[in-house]
């Protein structure tokens, strides 16, 4: 539990930054924001955006990856007056050191600290003050802090971090909910106006689509014969006698009775438990709603983990601009866009994840693990996004997951592994076992307990995944003594 001392010690920290922001702002400076690029890295940079532009702030973003010599390499060839890093930097202080100790930087992150901080840095991120950087904030919402630091008035923009921290899959409290120094953020929101609350049927597109295209496109947990199925979705809801229309006009999630929802969310239930699912899954169906009022009525960034799926789809798919400028504001042609890229990211999900149930050996149990083989099929672009919808339903929920795919222009694998809240509670730590494991074959990685990410040489790839079963095998061995 997150007590009031560590949230105002954390408050304390991202003052500070506002104030030295602020400077840089009198002083007509350039100032650099460098983010990543899912949902929750988009979202802190568009509110460190918007908070920069209503100062009358001179700035640039830039959406990567992950850090790298390369991002290293142009930031020392441009020496930007101040550069801001969200939702990164805290996993990479030994490079940063390198090559920009000489510089000034700011870090506003969640995720682990992994090195030494540089004089010159001045970082705000949750692990400082023990808070869980995995489940109780994210890195917009740590922009969130700083941004409500710079101007009380920034309060208009804590609908963004809820945004992000649902991207970030931050829902870990009860009903799918927000918690830690999360809720405070949410109850900014509300207190704003810009957020209300309700529990339902979690279905993506329930003010937007058609019933049972909302079915089908709801990918966590995923639905097999249902989930990007959209003929197979019309027949499950026509053979449970809910109606898909009235009067020639497809009904939504929104439209169905109380005692319709109750049919619905039985038969889903029943179906996931004759696919072999336990009803754990089944349970992550229902859950908090969290509606973004100021938005359109049946548009899909009415809600929260809708925009936030928009915001995911642009950054993996090759287009962060556009998550950007959906955060800043920026509507009409832009949220068109996001649109389409949105529909083929989905296709892509649906595509890879029937590609997955083809062959048994596609996804393989070792002693302490399961991989996914995503190989040259899988995108490196979704399979973070795979590896957490395989992760709701391992038959040992004892072992995480570890899902790869490959980069062929870079000859490397890019990995991303899940564990259950249950492993985390008693101390496995992705982020600490794939940093380890990728160095040991000369990459890079790291992250979360729960959820972390690694590149190494495809040539070492089956190395790398024996010595991550073994550290696993070795931790949980140890952690049952």
């Amino acid at each position: 539990m997150v007590t009031k001392k560590q949230v105002e010690s954390l408050q304390k920290d991202a003052l500070k930054v506002s104030k030295l922001i602020l400077e840089y702002v009198e002083e007509d400076a350039v100032i650099h924001v460098t983010s990543h690029l899912d949902a929750d890295g988009l979202a802190a940079a568009g509110i460190i955006g918007k908070s920069l532009k209503k100062l009358g702030g001179l700035f640039r973003i830039r959406i990567e990856r992950w850090i790298d010599e390369r991002v290293v390499n142009e930031l020392v060839a441009e020496k930007p007056s101040l550069t801001i890093f969200t939702d990164l930097g805290s996993g990479y202080l030994d490079l940063l050191s390198k090559k920009l100790s000489n510089l000034p930087i700011i870090i506003l992150d969640h995720h682990p600290i992994v090195g030494k901080l540089p004089q010159t840095f001045i970082q705000v991120n949750p692990h400082i003050h023990e808070i869980d950087g995995s489940r109780d904030i994210s890195g917009s919402g740590v922009a969130y802090l700083v941004a409500k630091a710079l101007d009380e008035t920034n309060k208009n923009l804590a609908h963004l971090a809820v945004v992000g921290a649902l991207g970030d899959l931050q829902d870990k409290y009860a009903k799918r909910g927000l918690g830690g120094v999360n809720k405070n953020i949410v109850e900014d929101a509300v207190n704003t106006g810009y957020l209300t609350l309700e529990t339902d049927l979690l279905l993506f597109g329930r003010e937007t689509r058609p019933i049972h295209k909302a079915l089908a496109y709801t990918m966590n947990p995923f639905i097999p014969d249902i989930s990007g199925q959209e003929d197979k979705s019309l027949a499950f809801l026509i053979n449970l006698k809910i109606k898909p229309k009235q009067e020639d006009k497809w009904r939504t999630l929104r439209d169905l009775s109380e005692k319709e929802k109750q049919e619905l969310f039985s038969a889903l239930a029943s179906h996931l438990a004759s696919k072999a699912f336990s009803s754990d899954v089944a349970l992550t169906l229902i859950g908090n709603v969290y509606t973004l009022t100021r938005e359109e009525p049946w548009t899909a960034l009415r809600n929260a983990r809708e925009f936030a799926s928009l915001l995911n789809a642009t950054g993996r798919m090759g287009k962060p601009s556009l998550g950007v400028a959906l955060c800043m504001g920026e509507r009409g042609e832009a949220l068109k866009q996001v649109n389409a890229v949105l529909e083929e990211n989905r296709r892509t999900i649906a595509k890879c994840l029937n590609w997955l149930n083809e062959k048994p050996n596609r996804i393989q149990e070792l002693n302490s693990i399961y991989v996914v083989r995503g190989d040259n099929f899988i995108d490196e672009k979704v399979i973070s996004a795979i590896a957490s919808i395989l992760s709701t339903n391992l038959p040992k929920p004892e072992k995480p997951l570890f899902a790869f795919s490959v980069i062929p222009i870079e000859n490397a694998a890019k990995i991303s592994a899940r564990a259950s809240v249950r492993l985390v509670n008693k101390g496995l730590n992705l982020g600490d076992i794939l940093r380890v494991a990728s160095e040991k074959f000369s990459g890079r990685g790291g992250g979360h307990n729960i959820a972390a990410g690694a590149q190494v040489p495809i040539e070492h790839i089956e190395s790398f995944l024996s010595f991550v079963d073994k550290l696993v095998t070795d931790k949980l061995r140890e952690l049952t003594q």
